[in-house]
């Protein structure tokens, strides 16, 4: 019997030519044995800009749906996502070697843990990486560690939610990523934050890609009114679900 990874990737046309690059990043993964991933990608929307671009591999499935932002694409994508653990990826990025074993690696020898991340680089457009100078030491992240960071830093996150690895029904059970125009994934770091000790790699496990085009770089993301209602909803989320005492994984 093979177990699954899903790796989950929402992508919209701008995005879709680096696909490749993250496809070849999937490529060098190596897994234990009796482990493998498929490829969940979803378009946010419903155009004919993307799926030239999807590699052809019995291993990834394509869907699309109405355009609703990253958050929606990837809960749709949860629909055709058969692995006991998800990992994000985002189009533009690329998975450094061995990210997903150490992931999987960090879960399966402590099932308390609920959700793991990693370090990551920046990859600028010369092809230099940047990388976090505030990263947590690695181990294992108690209950409440990653909110308490970012309410104390200027809500930056202490590890970045682009290198989620989650296990499935933890994130089902959380609704999968926030409702909200950007800072979706962040919410649901927060989130599992909130219920589950999580894991971080020192290691180095996703490349961070840097362009123009990229939704975090748009004027409309740094909009500071829409800023604070998105960073409000998110610090209500993980702090509700902090206060609920009885609804926590792992049981620590």
């Amino acid at each position: 019997m093979t177990h699954l990874i899903s790796v989950i990737t929402a992508v919209h046309p701008p995005s879709a030519r680096y696909l490749a690059d993250a496809y070849a990043s999937l490529l060098e993964q190596e897994l234990p044995a009796g482990w493998d991933w498929q490829w969940v990608v979803q378009e946010d929307g419903e155009t004919e800009s993307v799926a030239p671009y999807v590699p052809d591999d019995p291993r990834i499935s394509f869907g699309q749906g109405r355009q609703g932002r990253a958050a929606m694409a990837r809960t749709l994508a949860l629909s055709r996502a058969d692995g006991e653990f998800v990992k994000v990826l985002d189009a533009d990025d690329m998975l450094a070697p061995g990210a997903l074993a150490r992931d999987l690696k960090a879960l399966t020898d402590d099932p308390s843990l609920g959700w793991a991340t990693c370090r990551v680089l920046d990859h600028l457009p010369d092809g230099t990486t940047v990388g976090f100078d505030q990263d947590p030491p690695q181990g294992p992240l108690d209950r409440g560690t990653v909110l308490r960071y970012w309410q104390e830093n200027n809500y930056r996150a202490q590890v970045h939610p682009a290198t989620l690895f989650v296990r499935r029904d933890l994130l089902l059970a959380l609704g999968g990523w926030m409702a909200l125009p950007a800072s979706e994934d962040t919410g649901l770091l927060l989130a599992l934050g909130a219920v589950s000790r999580g894991w971080f790699s020192a290691d180095t496990g996703l490349l961070y890609r840097k362009w123009p085009g990229q939704v975090t770089s748009q004027p409309a993301h740094a909009d500071e009114a829409e800023r604070k209602a998105r960073f409000a909803v998110v610090e209500a989320r993980a702090r509700t679900l902090a206060s609920m005492g009885g609804w926590r994984f792992g049981g620590v």
